[in-house]
This record gives structure tokens, sequence and C-alpha cells, in this order.
């Protein structure tokens, strides 16, 4: 086994765009068209201008979950006369249905299973990652997984990551790898709570000045390569 992997009893995941494909423009167009809207790229970019900015907001911790939820839906509700819970979870509903593992993410982790314990921390929401979860057969893989809407807390707070430290019986730190796509919440994260970060760079994007991950890969299969070389 490899002198990265030796390092390490502990690997942490994000959950969206690190183990499972996070297309949101295609669940909104599956959920729109249950309700018989022909849901646009237009329709997606203003969906967007509201969703982004919440988003940070929720992760700045300055927002609920709930809040963030209910925000974004708010002008797609009163238009199709639903409340926005309701259009909340459809979404995530139409996500589930349409969700699918990352390229190279089941070999990674069947490989991985057994050497080392791997968790999910995400600022995703509870109602899709546990289906998720069960419908790509990894929900008895994972162990903790803790999602940000239960404990109310989002990444990059180093609350949510002592939390899952606690459930993890507070190992050693330098035996504790996090992965994920976002430089701010993932990665500054794991560096604020004390941990290894490998930043899953999908877009070769410039690295920021102050953020400075251990490991950088572009994709899981280069991630498998990195913890276990031939």
């Amino acid at each position: 086994m490899s002198h990265i992997l030796n390092k390490y009893q502990w690997i942490l995941f994000d959950a969206d765009e690190t183990l499972f494909h996070f297309d949101a423009f295609a669940g909104l167009k599956l959920m729109f068209s249950r309700f018989e809207v022909d849901f646009n790229i237009e329709d997606f970019a203003a969906y967007q201008q509201v969703n982004k900015p919440l988003w940070v907001e929720y992760q700045n911790g300055l927002i609920s979950a709930s809040h963030l939820q209910h925000t974004r839906f708010h002008h797609w509700a009163s238009k199709l006369l639903v409340t926005p819970q309701h259009l909340n979870s459809q979404f995530l509903m139409a996500m589930a249905d349409i969700c699918q593992p990352l390229p190279g993410a089941r070999t990674l982790i069947d490989s991985l299973n057994g050497k080392v314990n791997l968790g999910i921390i995400t600022n995703g929401f509870t109602e899709l990652q546990s289906i998720r979860l069960s419908r790509t057969g990894f929900q008895d893989t994972f162990n903790p997984v803790v999602i940000s809407e239960q404990l109310g807390k989002a990444k990059p707070d180093v609350a949510i990551f002592n939390h899952a430290f606690s459930l993890m019986g507070n190992p050693e730190k330098q035996q504790v790898l996090m992965v994920g796509d976002n430089l701010h919440s993932d990665i500054l994260g794991g560096i604020n709570a004390g941990i290894d970060t490998c930043w899953l760079n999908h877009h070769d994007e410039p690295l920021s000045d102050d953020i400075s991950p251990s490991y950088q890969v572009r994709n899981l299969t280069e991630l498998h390569q990195l913890l276990m070389p031939k």
C-alpha cells in the first residue's frame, strides 16, 4: 500500500461534485416537467441569480437551510400555486432520480473500503443525501454521514468538522484527509479544522493565494492513483 494512504485512517468526502454528479439544470428541468413547465436555460440563469448568493450566505452562517430552500423557489411557488417547501422537496426528489456517481467514484470507494474509514461531510440537504446513498449502493460504506442541515452549521465552519470528529471517536488529526471540489467550504474548512486536504479541481482553476490544499487532483481516477499507485 502506498505511503500516502498509510498516513490516513480516515478519508472524509464532500458529496456533490465530489462523489456524485450534481446537475441542477437537469434536475430542475425534470422537476418542472412534472408540473408541465418547460424550464429553459434562461429560467435556470434567473434561478441561479437567486440561488448562488443564498449558498454563499448559508456557508457563511448567515441564513438557515430552510431559508435557502424556500427563498430560491419563492418566485416559482407563487406562479404554480404551491408552497416553496413542496417545490424544494420535488426538486430534491428529481435530483435523486437523476443521481449518478462521478466517473471513478465507485472504483475508488470499492478499493478504499476496508483499508481506511470513509465518511461524508456535506452542505447538501438531508432529503437528497440518504436516498442517493441507498440508490447508489453506498449507504453502508460511509460512516459518519454529517449533513449541515441537521447540524445547523455548514462547511467551512469548524463546528461541522468537530462534530464529525466526535462521531469518529476523535482520531489524531494528522490521520484524517478531507477530499472536496470546493476550495472555500471543503479545503479552507478542512485546513481550519487542522486536517490534510485534497482539492478535486475539475476545471483546472488557479489556486487562491491564501488557501493551500495538501494535494490537488483533477478527477477521482487521479485521486485513486495518488492514494494507491500501482
